[in-house]
């Protein structure tokens, strides 16, 4: 590992609105922050085998995607203008049915390519064949909180149910720490109780928390109140999900009690704005949220659903929308925005006291900015220019872990051009094998 010492015109350290360094320098000794500061202050006793020189840019921590579905890049573009539950239904689940775990390794590294590229360190997943996935990640030098994703009905739940614990004895804390693992049951409606239950004992037993998809739908709301006569929110609470540390998806649908559940179990929520208008799944209530203390981080959802994985674009749109849901242009402003893209999200993965701001002591997860573009001049407010004119092309180096992996816009650690072309044939391969059977 080699220390680094990087120099440009401002650091955001995320750390709080007001804490911005200008003409800073960060010193990141191994894989940790040293010292953050403005120009010359860092200590005498730092020796940086290399100096990052960049005076038009902005150092900030790296983006954190709270919810993916990495090997969904293979989807992209396969199935729009669908809503969720026929989305589901007629073609993503049906055409999961013929993905190979080599398919899946190779739609993660596509994945891995692809936010590197835009300024994402970190990333909470939940799919199938993960260890294939962890390994794509340690390849990547990306930062993961992995999940087997369960369906909870049959044999089929104790199927997954024995391969999650299996995952997380071989992979919680691999990678030299920058995989976390967790339990993935899928869903209320696609888990019931009893299952719950069996995935909340293994859960404790073993340590880590859970990640699930929560009040995403109004279909999700009627269909788990007819059931069982309560919301998504308060069956879960009811069978205990909330005793642990839970990454919750979506969550668009809530009531005032939800809200104080969520709130009060200090619930990690994914908000996946962009996701959530493409399939129509309505508009979650962020403002209130985080009006009422929740812990709200920002994702974005599958390459299926989205078609990206642009967390920019994601920031964006979260701010925007709220703006207009609430008929107010002061909701959701830049730095809060920005903030639920990097220290909310550490936050929402449980990872607070690892990554999401820039001080001495966390993880070197860093991104540098290149400000030096027509379209981010003239400059009056860092934050508001990265919020709502910056792109993912302007993400110039990416470190992670105190390593650097894109410098340049250039992946060090990953080969873009064999990627991409196997993630062509192998989703070319995955649609042939469909119309196939589907000709039987």
């Amino acid at each position: 590992m080699v220390d680094l010492l990087i120099k440009c015109m401002a650091v955001l350290t995320m750390n709080g609105e007001g804490d911005v360094v200008h003409d800073g320098e960060i010193a990141v000794r191994n894989d940790v922050i040293y010292h953050v500061g403005p120009s010359g202050s860092t200590p005498a006793d730092f020796s940086p085998e290399r100096v990052l020189e960049y005076p038009h840019m902005v150092a900030m921590p790296g983006f954190v995607n709270c919810h993916t579905h990495a090997a969904m890049t293979l989807f992209r573009g396969y199935a729009d203008d669908m809503p969720l539950m026929q989305w589901l239904n007629e073609k993503i689940w049906p055409l999961e049915a013929y993905l190979t775990p080599d398919d899946i390794h190779r739609g993660t590294l596509l994945c891995c390519a692809e936010m590197i590229r835009g300024g994402t360190t970190a990333f909470a997943d939940m799919y199938d064949a993960m260890g294939r996935v962890a390994r794509a990640v340690d390849e990547s030098g990306m930062r993961a909180a992995l999940s087997r994703g369960m369906i909870g009905f049959g044999s089929r739940g104790e199927t997954a149910l024995t391969e999650s614990i299996e995952f997380i004895k071989q992979w919680h804390g691999g990678a030299g720490g920058r995989v976390t693992a967790m339990f993935g049951p899928h869903a209320p409606y696609t888990c019931p109780p009893e299952y719950l239950k069996k995935v909340i004992a293994a859960a404790k037993e073993l340590g880590v928390g859970i990640h699930i998809h929560l009040a995403e739908t109004n279909d999700e709301i009627k269909e788990i109140n007819e059931k069982y006569g309560k919301t998504p929110v308060a069956l879960m609470e009811e069978v205990g999900l909330f005793e642990l540390p839970v990454l919750a998806a979506h969550c668009v649908h809530l009531n005032d009690q939800d809200i104080d559940i969520l709130v009060r179990r200090r619930v990690g929520i994914a908000h996946n704005p962009q996701s959530n208008m493409k399939l129509a799944s309505g508009v979650a209530p962020v403002t209130r949220l985080l009006e009422a203390g929740a812990v709200v981080g920002l994702g974005t959802d599958g390459a299926s659903s989205n078609n990206n994985l642009d967390m920019l674009e994601e920031v964006r749109a979260a701010a925007l929308l709220q703006k207009l849901h609430n008929g107010d242009a002061s909701a959701l402003p830049a730095y809060q925005a920005l903030h639920m893209a990097t220290a909310g999200g550490a936050r929402a993965l449980g990872m607070q006291d690892q990554i999401g701001r820039l001080v001495s002591g966390l993880k070197a997860d860093i991104i540098l900015m290149d400000m030096h573009k027509p379209h981010l001049y003239p400059l009056f407010d860092i934050y508001a220019q990265i919020a709502y004119a910056a792109a993912a092309s302007d993400v110039h180096t990416v470190i992670i872990d105190g390593r650097v992996v894109m410098e340049d816009r250039r992946i060090l650690t990953l080969d873009e051009d064999v990627i991409m072309s196997e993630a062509q044939r192998c989703a070319e391969a995955l649609v042939q094998r469909s119309a196939a059977r589907d000709n039987q």
